[in-house]
């Protein structure tokens, strides 16, 4: 528990991270396959109980975390895709690929931006459905569910930058209504006003 979050040791043949991609406090365990099996069920005896990836991706899209190759991938930016913040600007001679065309979009802005979507209405927001943003646009859901903890659908998607407030979902043919607000819960926290 001394570890601190984002952080990792390598020790008696484990690398143990305190990260995770849930939202949640959490370590990952990486363990020779030759112990896994003991290990599984010392954590099991432990009282540590399993869960799979669909839970994994409910936690995260709650978070409002990207998802490589749902909600990111290499057609989009970080800039437009929340993760400014994983770029390293400085300092200002440093190069990297894609710098010139980072730099041009940050001082432009992107044309699209990264936000999460509480469903108003009944129903469920699913990835590739359509965001129709009044005056602005539309937009696409990238990953979407049921959040058991907020008891609504919610939903990740890419908007034209432009969007605010109010938005419509086609969930098959029917316009439903969403609210722009990520991340919804963090660390068991609810953020918003459901």
């Amino acid at each position: 528990m001394a570890l601190k979050p984002f952080s990792a040791v390598e020790g008696e043949g484990l690398f143990v991270a305190r990260t995770g991609y849930t939202g949640e406090d959490g370590f990952e365990i990486m363990i020779p396959v030759a112990q896994a099996e003991d290990y599984w069920v010392r954590f099991l005896a432990a009282g540590i109980a399993p869960c799979g990836l669909g839970a994994r991706d409910t936690l995260r899209l709650e978070a409002a975390m990207n998802l490589y190759g749902s909600d990111m991938d290499e057609s989009t930016t970080p800039l437009e895709s929340g993760l400014a913040w994983t770029v390293a600007w400085e300092p200002t001679e440093r190069d990297f690929i894609g710098r010139v065309k980072l730099t041009a979009q940050r001082e432009a802005g992107p044309q699209r931006k990264f936000v999460g979507l509480l469903l108003e209405d009944k129903g469920v927001l699913r990835g590739h459905q359509k965001v129709l943003a009044d005056g602005a646009g539309t937009g696409e859901i990238t990953s979407g569910t049921f959040s058991p903890t907020l008891e609504r659908s919610i939903a990740l998607a890419r908007v034209p930058a432009a969007t605010a407030g109010e938005v419509q979902v086609d969930i098959r043919g029917r316009l439903c209504k969403a609210r722009v607000k990520p991340p919804f819960v963090r660390n068991g926290k609810v953020l918003i006003k459901v």
